[in-house]
C-alpha cells in the first residue's frame, strides 16, 4: 500500500461499491417491476429504474473491483442527487416519521463526489488492465 491517502480511497471504494450492489440487488429481488412502478407514481419514466437497479449493480462490484472508479462514482452522484432532489430533499435531513430523510443518500454522494475527484488505485483492477496502455502511451510520447 502506497500510502494514507490510497488506503482512505480504497476503504471508500469498497464500502460504497458493496453498498450500491446491495441496494441495486435489493430493487432486483423486489421485483424490478415494482420498483419502475415506484418511479412512475413519483413522475419518473418506469423505465429509468431498470437503468438505476443496474448501475447499482454492475457499479458496485466495479468499484469492488477498482473499474473505472472514476466514471462509476460520477455515474453514483447522478443517481444520488436525483434521488435527494426528486424523493428525499421533501422529508428532510432525518425524515419525517414516514420516510427516511436523505443523510444515506448525501453520505453516498459525498464519497462518490471523492472517488470521481481522485481515483482509488490501491487493490485496483484498473491497474492491471490498463498498466501496458498507460507505459505504451508514455513510451510512444518520447
Amino acid at each position: 500500500m502506497e500510502n494514507k491517502y490510497e488506503v482512505s480511497t480504497f476503504i471508500l471504494r469498497l464500502v460504497l461499491g458493496i453498498s450500491f450492489f446491495i441496494h441495486g440487488a435489493a430493487k432486483f429481488q423486489g421485483g424490478i417491476e415494482n420498483t419502475a412502478g415506484w418511479f412512475a407514481s413519483i413522475g419518473l419514466p418506469g423505465f429509468l429504474a431498470y437503468g438505476v437497479a443496474f448501475i447499482e449493480v454492475a457499479g458496485g462490484i466495479a468499484l469492488v473491483l477498482g473499474l473505472g472508479t472514476r466514471v462509476v462514482s460520477g455515474l453514483f452522484v447522478l443517481i444520488m442527487a436525483g434521488a435527494i432532489i426528486k424523493v428525499k430533499l421533501a422529508a428532510g435531513f432525518l425524515g419525517n416519521g414516514q420516510m427516511a430523510g436523505y443523510e444515506l443518500e448525501l453520505a453516498f454522494l459525498a464519497m462518490a463526489v471523492s472517488l470521481a475527484i481522485t481515483g482509488s488505485k490501491a487493490y485496483a483492477m484498473d491497474s492491471f488492465v490498463f498498466k501496458g496502455e498507460k507505459a505504451g502511451k508514455a513510451h510512444s510520447a518520447h
